[in-house]
């Protein structure tokens, strides 16, 4: 029989996504779970997986194309459907409000896959090449760093469970960032050609067509100002380069970046109003506990602003492991929705495209941005008026003038700057 694969809720609110790529064509057999598809939406790049066995007979859209949720994804020629099945194909279909939860969607395929028919032949699974597993299971696995393919499954067709992911050992985490001391995303070494021989229109959708909104909007609304300051980071590049080797160990290549976020940590304590949230009619501001430091990043996607959480209850190696892992996973497309979200202040590296100052555009609702410029060897006179090579670095701070002041903005600054241009000072407040 055949029946159509109804794409799933893939994030709250999101009503439609372009098909950024198959893993399927037509006449191809799949098996349940099996990744289908790849799609963009205005937040994350998602994988699709199959909640059926079959042979695939039509695809609705070609890659590029936009997807309506609820709509059908592609059809597909099955042995048998089970109740489970038919119940969460049909919710799918019929939904026009109050749409599911991506973990609702979750559930539903969870549930499903485990009364499937064992019409599948075990050697589909193989030829797959992945685990077999729920997309619930594989976000577990995910936050745990658990390669799924080293897991014995308890499931039928050695699917595994999440009490499965219990016994599993956690992977260190093995992505290094890139070689620019403060990169956090590299540039690409072979920029898209541009066709010089006419003009060319396309559509501005995805992550670009969402920065082009926030941006607009956090101008519109914020009045911001901008603060420019160097920082003389010889001290500070040396105690990098000592503790490369160490870091490495570890899986981690060491940037610069980690002290910078380190330091950020530390001294928004003693300034509380620039880890702050200020309401729409800026008639309320909000003190926030937790320091969330966004990252900037220049991807092929577009600009993709993941956050490392929790930076001060972290170890300069933690601090490190997560920067790398998040940047490996914006340069893939792969941050989740909740990876970009609750950012509470933004670094942003121009300096790894080479430029040195910068008037960033605030990241709403936060209320500040830094932009670092590049690492420059330059002459400053020393204590004692002799010229010597100094690494230097331009930083440019953009602040929410409605609640942030120049005076506060350069206190601040300054305080930061201590740490960072002698690095020792952060050991006597280091947790």
């Amino acid at each position: 029989m055949k029946i159509d694969f109804i794409l799933p809720d893939i994030g709250e609110g999101i009503i439609e996504c372009e098909l950024v790529d198959w893993h399927i064509q037509e006449g191809m057999q799949i098996v349940e779970d099996q990744s289908v598809a790849d799609v963009m939406t205005d937040k994350a790049l998602v994988e699709i997986t199959s909640m059926y066995t079959g042979r695939i007979s039509k695809l609705y859209y070609a890659k590029g194309e936009i997807a309506k949720v609820h709509q059908p994804l592609f059809e597909i020629e099955v042995a048998s459907v089970t109740p489970a099945q038919e119940q969460a194909t049909d919710k799918l279909a019929t939904t026009d409000a109050a749409p599911q939860t991506q973990d609702l969607a979750e559930e539903q395929h969870a549930e499903s896959v485990n009364s499937v028919s064992d019409s599948a032949p075990c050697p589909l699974l193989a030829q797959s090449g992945k685990a077999i597993a729920s997309p619930a299971v594989r976000r577990l696995a995910r936050e745990c760093n658990i390669e799924l393919s080293q897991v014995p499954g308890s499931g039928k067709n050695g699917r595994v469970m999440k009490e499965d992911l219990s016994a599993a050992p956690m992977q260190t985490p093995t992505q290094t960032a890139p070689s620019h001391p403060l990169s956090v995303v590299p540039p690409s070494d072979n920029p898209p050609s541009v066709n010089m021989s006419g003009d060319r229109s396309e559509p501005i959708k995805g992550i670009r067509a969402v920065m082009a909104k926030q941006m607009t909007q956090a101008v519109q609304q914020i009045p911001h100002f901008t603060y420019m300051e160097e920082l003389d980071v010889t001290l500070l590049d040396t105690l990098r380069i000592e503790l490369k080797a160490e870091f490495a160990t570890h899986g981690a290549k060491l940037s610069m970046l980690p002290f910078f976020m380190k330091a950020l940590a530390l001294t928004l304590p003693h300034f509380p109003l620039l880890n702050s949230r200020v309401n729409e009619t800026c008639s309320e501001l909000t003190y926030l506990s937790e320091i969330n430091i966004g990252m900037a990043a220049d991807t092929p996607l577009g600009l993709l602003v993941p956050n490392v959480k929790g930076v001060q209850h972290l170890s300069l190696l933690e601090l490190s492991l997560e920067i790398n892992r998040l940047a490996t996973a914006a340069r893939e497309g792969k941050l989740a929705p909740n990876e970009m979200k609750g950012g509470t202040i933004t670094l942003s590296n121009i300096g790894a495209l080479g430029g040195t100052v910068a008037t960033p555009i605030i990241n709403q609702p936060e209320v500040a941005i830094a932009a670092l410029g590049r690492m420059q060897t330059l002459p400053r006179f020393n204590a004692d008026g002799q010229v010597e090579a100094r690494k230097i670095i331009q930083v440019s701070w953009s602040g929410d003038h409605r609640i942030i002041d120049g005076a506060t903005m350069a206190r601040f600054c300054n305080h930061w700057k201590a740490y960072l241009e002698n690095p020792l000072t952060m050991l006597t407040q280091l947790r």
